[in-house]
């Protein structure tokens, strides 16, 4: 397999707490989580290119929780792309991540390594479900005209999904269907979300649709009947761009028995010789 000649790392909904030892719902240390998240990405090795974090990146918009958050994420030295959710604040997230003033919505595109990240602010204050306004749909059409070297990646918090869990479907991007006007016959090869904290994939206009999983907990997407289940679970998605194809992969953290461990390049040649003899 050739290897990745982009790879994104996705981090989704950390919803950071301002107070060091405030635990979300009572239960999560969302800081903890994230930088577990950033640990396991280090120990990796992989050559990230840049780093998605995809909305509700504080629990309340608090200016701490952002600094507390951008502290974090800058260790790693690579381009970071930020996008609201519902539970930032348009005023703190400029001030604290850009480092610009203002509280209109957040739109803006970005390139890496001739890939253009764009990104779209779902978001209405007081509310929890996604929409867009005119403003951004004609920015966004009038950003697509010119395609990009490698293509665009779309980002924006809300899934423009249904979803089988009923509070997450209630909360989802409203009007759909007038985004994937503007994404029609566009270069927009992938649409990258958050907001649902389960992992899922669809499409708009023809194009994929991933919904990360969420770093600060896990929505149970089948729980017992009649139920609704937040769990202590988190995880990241990796957006590697391999033999011109962008692939969505999620990463589940926190301890796991491994099944085996072996020597990767040994595995790996060791698969593509019995693939070859069974071709």
């Amino acid at each position: 397999m050739s290897r990745p000649e982009l790879t994104l790392i996705q981090l989704s909904d950390p919803h950071i707490v301002a107070d060091p030892g405030g635990r979300l719902h009572g239960h999560v240390d969302t800081l903890a989580v994230l930088e577990s998240a950033l640990d396991t990405v280090t120990r990796s090795g992989a050559e990230v290119h840049g780093l998605l974090l995809t909305g509700d990146l504080t629990e309340d918009g608090s200016p701490v929780a952002y600094r507390r958050l951008r502290a974090a994420v800058e260790r790693l030295g690579v381009p970071i792309v930020y996008a609201m959710g519902n539970h930032d604040d348009r005023a703190a997230f400029r001030g604290e991540l850009l480092d610009e003033p203002g509280s209109e919505p957040y739109h803006a595109a970005h390139e890496i390594d001739g890939v253009r990240i764009v990104v779209l602010d779902s978001t209405r204050p007081g509310r929890h479900d996604g929409h867009l306004d005119d403003d951004q749909l004609e920015w966004l059409r009038t950003e697509l005209v010119v395609p990009a070297p490698r293509g665009t990646v779309l980002v924006v918090h809300h899934p423009p999904l249904p979803s089988p869990v009923p509070t997450v479907h209630l909360l989802r991007l409203r009007d759909a269907g007038r985004l994937a006007e503007c994404l029609a016959g566009s270069d927009v090869r992938l649409v990258v979300t958050g907001h649902a904290h389960h992992t899922g994939c669809g499409a708009l206009a023809g194009i994929p649709v991933w919904v990360s999983p969420a770093l600060a907990y896990r929505v149970e997407a089948l729980p017992p009947r009649a139920r609704l289940i937040g769990s202590a679970a988190s995880g990241l998605s990796r957006i590697d761009l391999i033999d011109g194809a962008f692939v969505a992969t999620a990463v589940d953290l926190g301890a796991a028995a491994p099944v085996y461990d072996e020597d990767e390049a040994s595995r790996v040649r060791w698969v593509a010789e019995h693939t070859a003899q069974a071709g």
